[in-house]
């Protein structure tokens, strides 16, 4: 049985009902805050920490709970788990990962639904899809 490299991240909206999704540009390619869970961390808890690393963003609110979706294996035996978390208050940015002496990301957008469709890779598109159905069916607001 093959092993894969599992990371870790988090679908951030904003704006609800009209939901707005964070995306993060590193190279060409557009993803959802995300990183590779340290050994011994939880995924949980590795997604909330590379949100804090990637975007400065710390309030997050966890409206459907541990709920997760993972991507099929790409690359080189890679695994993305995403959470779904509203993020109201604060303002990204983008600070400096110490061991590169730079920012990991070289832009932020926050774009409704057919911008981060078109913005994502295909791979992406259904985690996007279920982050979207249970963001805009939600009734807890």
């Amino acid at each position: 049985m093959k092993k894969y490299v599992l990371s870790a991240g988090v679908i951030i909206v904003r704006g609800l009902p009209e939901p707005r999704y964070l995306l993060l540009r590193a190279f060409q390619y557009w993803d959802f805050p995300k990183g590779m869970v340290e050994p011994g961390e939880e995924p949980w808890d590795g997604a909330r920490r590379e949100v804090r690393e990637e975007t400065g963003l710390t309030e997050l609110e966890f409206r459907w709970g541990q709920a997760y979706r993972e991507t099929r294996p790409y690359g080189f035996g890679k695994i993305a788990r995403y959470y779904v978390a509203v993020a109201e208050e604060g303002e990204v940015y983008l600070p400096v990962n110490p061991d590169l002496g730079r920012p990991e990301h070289e832009e932020f957008v926050w774009a409704d639904y057919a911008e981060t469709r078109r913005l994502l890779r295909s791979r992406l598109w259904p985690i996007l899809d279920w982050a979207n159905r249970l963001v805009t069916s939600d009734r807890s607001r």
